[in-house]
């Protein structure tokens, strides 16, 4: 019966961004064919854990402290990272497959394995993430929805700050870049009415300066050709 059905409790989810861009090069339909599914998280779709079962972080990372990045574009600030912490394991959650297979390329060039990628939705992915199992989260120049209208859309709102809230540690860090001011607006607002979270500011240089182990990402670059000016924002888990 389908009240019976594990699917049946699968919520409706809009989702608006392009999941596709140009015809991918061979090498990157290489990438995506041998090493896509070997660094999955797990299982994240609906269709195949139905019952929502929690991903196995510690089997994933061996214990390590976990890391997650929402979009992550090119790849270029997840690689950057998991060069520099290879005691941690970062998961990066991208629709676009494009930015997937780019990501895939520098994975392979880097030579890092304490990765994992889920090619979708985050909302999905936070479905499964275990209560208070990531140390650190990154939305780094996300898709600034620019109309009005389209602002509901933004990742800083309830629909993923709920969740996200949920699934990281007491005390972990969340760090948003952007160089759109009423991207930062939103956040701000947002961010701030809620109890769950601190803003760490303590003068301008703590949101006009990027991070000491930031790395610009291809993003950032095209926003100071442009003539925008990047915002760091850093928020602590309470």
């Amino acid at each position: 019966m389908t009240q019976n059905n594990p699917t049946s409790k699968r919520p409706y989810r809009n989702f608006y961004g392009r999941l596709k861009g140009k015809a991918l090069r061979d090498s990157q339909k290489v990438y995506l064919d041998e090493d896509l599914a070997r660094l999955s998280p797990g299982a994240v779709g609906w269709d195949e854990n139905p019952d929502r079962v929690p991903l196995d972080l510690k089997a994933l990372f061996g214990g390590r402290p976990v890391w997650l990045e929402v979009g992550f574009g090119g790849g270029e600030h997840m690689v950057h990272q998991a060069t520099q912490n290879p005691d941690v394991g970062i998961i990066g959650c991208e629709p676009y497959i494009n930015g997937v297979a780019m990501l895939l390329g520098k994975i392979r060039e880097a030579g890092v394995d304490n990765v994992a990628v889920h090619p979708g939705d985050v909302r999905d992915l936070f479905d499964v993430l275990p209560d208070g199992s990531i140390d650190r989260a990154f939305l780094l120049y996300p898709d600034p929805w620019p109309k009005a209208r389209h602002h509901r859309r933004r990742f800083v709102t309830p629909e993923h700050l709920d969740p996200l809230a949920r699934v990281l540690k007491k005390g972990a860090i969340f760090r948003v870049a952007t160089d759109i001011p009423d991207y930062v607006r939103q956040t701000m607002e947002q961010m701030m009415a809620r109890d769950d979270f601190e803003w760490l500011a303590e003068g301008p240089d703590d949101w006009r300066k990027p991070w000491g182990d930031w790395i610009s990402t291809r993003y950032e670059k095209k926003a100071l050709r442009e003539g925008r000016v990047p915002h760091y924002m850093t928020f602590r888990r309470v």
